[in-house]
C-alpha cells in the first residue's frame, strides 16, 4: 500500500477550501463546488469538510501518483461523510498536491 508522504501533517489551507472547492464562480472549482454543495457542503459546515478530507488523506491509499507544474499529486479514493444522514456518502477521488515548498493543497 502506498500511503501519501508525510500524511500525518496534511491540512488545507481554508482559501483553498473557500476560494476553489467551495467556490461557485473558480473556471476549476466549479465544478467540484457544485457536486459537493448538491452533498450539503458549504461556507457553514467547512470544517467538517477540511475534517473530512484530511482524514482521507490520513487513512487512504494513493492510487497515483502525477507530475505537474504545481507539484507532485497524490490520487486518493475515500469516503467523504456528509450531513446529509451519517449514513450517506459520496465518493471521491481526489488529488492532493504536495507542492515542490512541501506544502499540501
Amino acid at each position: 500500500m502506498l500511503e501519501f508522504p508525510n500524511r500525518e501533517n496534511a491540512y488545507i489551507p481554508l482559501s483553498k477550501l473557500k476560494d476553489y472547492l467551495l467556490s461557485e464562480t473558480h473556471s476549476v472549482g466549479k465544478s467540484k463546488s457544485k457536486l459537493l454543495r448538491s452533498f450539503g457542503f458549504n461556507e457553514l459546515n467547512i470544517d467538517m469538510l477540511m475534517q473530512g478530507l484530511i482524514s482521507i488523506a490520513h487513512s487512504g491509499e494513493v492510487t497515483e501518483v502525477l507530475s505537474s507544474p504545481h507539484g507532485v499529486k497524490y490520487v486518493i479514493n475515500g469516503l467523504l461523510g456528509t450531513r446529509l444522514e451519517d449514513l450517506l456518502k459520496c465518493g471521491l477521488s481526489g488529488l492532493l498536491i504536495k507542492t515542490k515548498c512541501g506544502r499540501v493543497l
